[in-house]
């Protein structure tokens, strides 16, 4: 799941985020994980973001979430609510390392009610992730 300005993975600041796009990460994450379903959602808007979080309530096959809130993981209590209102765990997903940039970005709203926080692994983070959420799920 991806919060704003993440639909223009691999074309937005590259130098930060990488060239690869998301359909790409996609597609690497289902071949490593062939036994998992990968749903993917984004979207640029907080409410969209909360409703797909919600949504997992009613969806008892999501065992996980690995979730890059974008900006709104520095700004967001509603995130941070839906968050920890939900059942399925969380891992907070950053690709760049956020503790070495503004810092602003250095404190997150929603990393208290996630399972994990992995940041700074470029593309990989996301794969890093799901290992964790299965991992948790196992445990």
């Amino acid at each position: 799941m991806n919060g704003p300005n993440l639909n223009l993975l691999g074309r937005r600041e590259p130098g930060v985020y990488g060239s690869e796009g998301m359909d790409s990460v996609l597609k690497g994450l289902r071949q490593e994980f062939p036994d998992v379903e990968i749903e993917y959602f984004q979207s640029n808007h907080e409410g969209a973001l909360i409703e797909r979080l919600h949504a997992t309530w009613d969806e008892p096959e999501v065992i996980g979430i690995a979730f890059n809130a974008g900006a709104y993981t520095h700004t967001s209590v509603a995130l941070r609510d839906a968050i920890a209102a939900i059942p399925a765990p969380v891992v907070e997903v950053h690709i760049s390392n956020v503790h070495t940039r503004e810092e602003f970005r250095r404190h997150s709203m929603i990393a208290a009610v996630c399972k994990g926080v992995v940041a700074g692994f470029g593309v990989d983070s996301y794969s890093l992730a799901v290992r964790g959420l299965l991992k948790a799920v196992v445990e």
